[in-house]
C-alpha cells in the first residue's frame, strides 16, 4: 500500500506541473496559430510551385493551408470544378498541403508533447516533420515527372493582403480555441496517466508482457508498455498516447527510443481512424463524396508510407 507522500510524489505532483505546463503551452501554441502568416509562406511557397509544375491556385492553397486546411482545400474544389485544374493537378495539389497542415497545429501539439514526454518530443517531432517534408518532396517530384511546363505564375496575387494584427481579436480566438481544447486534452490526460500509474504498480504490465509474446506476434519488438501506448492512441486520440508515454517515461519503465517507436507506430496504425474521424466529415462537404474517399486515401496512403520511412530508419539508427 502507497503512503500519502508516495502518491503525492509519485502521482500528484507529476500530474500537477503537467497540467500547468499543458495549460502554458496549449494558450502560447493558440495564439501563434491565430496571427496569419499566409502571405509570408506564400514567398517560400512559389519555388517549389514551380519546380513541380503545379498552379499558382495550388501555391495560393499551400500558404492558405497554413492558416486553415479548410480554405485551402475549398479553394482546389472550387478551381476543380471550374476546369482550372485537372484531376492530377487537384489530387498533387491537396497531397501538397500536407506540410503547411502539419504546421498548422505544430505548435499546440508541441507544447502539449513537451510537459508530458519531456526529452522524447524532440525526436518524434523531428521524425514527424521529416515524414512531412518527404511527403512534399514526392509530390513536387511527381508534378515534375507527370505535369506540363507552366508559365510564370504569381502565388500571391490570390491571397488577401497584409492586414494589421487586430490583437483584441487574436487573444480572443487564442482563448476560444484554449478553452476548448485544454478542456479535451485534460479529460484524456488526468484519468490516464493515473490509470497507467496504478496499473504500472500492480504489475499489470509484467502480465501483459506473457500475454503479448503468444499472440501479438507483428509487434512482438515492442514492450508491454510500449504497445499499452500504440492501444491508447488506436482507442482515443494522440493526448491519450502522450499520457500513456509520460506515464511510462516517469515511471522510468520506458526509454525515450521506446516511447518514440511507440508513438509513430500508433500515429500509423490509428491513421484510417483518424481519417474517417477528422477528415471525412469535412472533405465530404467540400468535395463530392466520390472524390473525398479518393483524396483521403492517397493522402493517408503518402502520410503511412513516410511514417514507416521515417520510423525504420531511426529504429534502424537507434540499434547503432
Amino acid at each position: 500500500m502507497l503512503t500519502l507522500y508516495e502518491l503525492w510524489t509519485g502521482l500528484g505532483l507529476p500530474l500537477l506541473r503537467i497540467c500547468v505546463f499543458i495549460a502554458i503551452g496549449v494558450f502560447v501554441g493558440n495564439l501563434i496559430e491565430s496571427m496569419n502568416w499566409t502571405r509570408f509562406m506564400a514567398r517560400l511557397a512559389a519555388p517549389l510551385v514551380r519546380l513541380g509544375r503545379l498552379r499558382d491556385i495550388s501555391g495560393a492553397s499551400f500558404s492558405m493551408a497554413f492558416f486553415s486546411g479548410i480554405t485551402a482545400n475549398t479553394m482546389l474544389a472550387e478551381a476543380y470544378e471550374q476546369k482550372k485544374l485537372t484531376y492530377r493537378e487537384l489530387v498533387l495539389s491537396n497531397l501538397f498541403n500536407s506540410l503547411p497542415t502539419y504546421f498548422l497545429h505544430l505548435p499546440t501539439t508541441f507544447f502539449i508533447m513537451v510537459p508530458l514526454i519531456k526529452a522524447a518530443a524532440l525526436p518524434y517531432i523531428l521524425l514527424t516533420i521529416t515524414a512531412a517534408v518527404l511527403r512534399t518532396m514526392t509530390v513536387v517530384v511527381l508534378g515534375r515527372l507527370i505535369l506540363d511546363p507552366k508559365p510564370d505564375q504569381c502565388v500571391e496575387c490570390r491571397l488577401p493582403g497584409d492586414e494589421k494584427l487586430n490583437w483584441k481579436d487574436v487573444f480572443a480566438k487564442a482563448w476560444n480555441r484554449f478553452k476548448s481544447r485544454f478542456k479535451k486534452i485534460i479529460i484524456f490526460t488526468v484519468p490516464i496517466y493515473t490509470l497507467f500509474f496504478i496499473l504500472q504498480q500492480a504489475g499489470f504490465f509484467n502480465w501483459i508482457e506473457e500475454v503479448m509474446a503468444e499472440h501479438v506476434y507483428f509487434l512482438a519488438w515492442l514492450s508491454p508498455q510500449a504497445l499499452s501506448i500504440v492501444a491508447m492512441q488506436l482507442a482515443a486520440e494522440l493526448s491519450a498516447g502522450l499520457a500513456a508515454a509520460g506515464a511510462m517515461l516517469d515511471s522510468g519503465a520506458l526509454g525515450i527510443r521506446e516511447v518514440v517507436l511507440a508513438l509513430i507506430t500508433g500515429n500509423i496504425l490509428s491513421s484510417p481512424m483518424r481519417a474517417v474521424r477528422h477528415q471525412l466529415p469535412y472533405y465530404a462537404g467540400i468535395f463530392n463524396p466520390g472524390l473525398a474517399l479518393k483524396l483521403i486515401f492517397y493522402n493517408q496512403s503518402l502520410r503511412v508510407g513516410s511514417l514507416i520511412l521515417v520510423g525504420t530508419a531511426y529504429y534502424l539508427w537507434t540499434l547503432i
